[in-house]
């Protein structure tokens, strides 16, 4: 996918406005420090994750962030979609779909076995999103977190 670009250090200035949009629309209580230090990392090339951009390097449209682990049930290195956000005001034109798609297939031939994510159970417009994506719920289980 040509739109879909693996950022850097230099994408920076470009990607931080969006993470400070998804996480101002998400409710999320970070501020701008938190949010460059979370994704410093990932920039500079952490085996932990990844973050691509979406759309014109130079205009981007949104970005995904992955982030990566290990399944014995899957057998061996998995993955989960940490952020996946698009502008508000280029929405339902596809972008999204055909990241969540590029990045499947390019994870798949990295040797990641699942791609994880979660979605909000009120949100009926990303649940069916996320299943047009072919992410499927797992019966009877559910993400829970204890935050350190």
């Amino acid at each position: 996918m040509k739109s879909l670009h693996l950022a850097t250090e230099d994408d920076a200035p470009k990607l931080l406005p969006l993470v400070a949009a998804f996480h101002a629309e998400a409710g999320f209580d970070t501020d701008a420090k938190a949010q460059a230090a979370a994704i410093a990392p990932l920039l500079a090339g952490s085996p932990h994750g990844a973050v691509w951009i979406i759309g014109p390097r130079m205009s981007p449209v949104g970005y995904i962030v992955i982030s990566f682990g290990w399944s014995v049930e899957f057998g061996g290195l998995d993955a989960m979609v940490d952020e996946l956000f698009i502008r508000p005001a280029v929405r339902r034109r596809g972008m999204g779909f055909e990241a969540l798609n590029g990045i499947a297939k390019a994870l798949k031939s990295g040797g990641v076995r699942a791609l994880h994510l979660e979605v909000d159970q009120t949100d009926e417009d990303a649940q069916r999103f996320y299943r047009r994506a072919r992410f499927q719920p797992r019966d009877s289980y559910m993400l829970m977190t204890r935050a350190l």
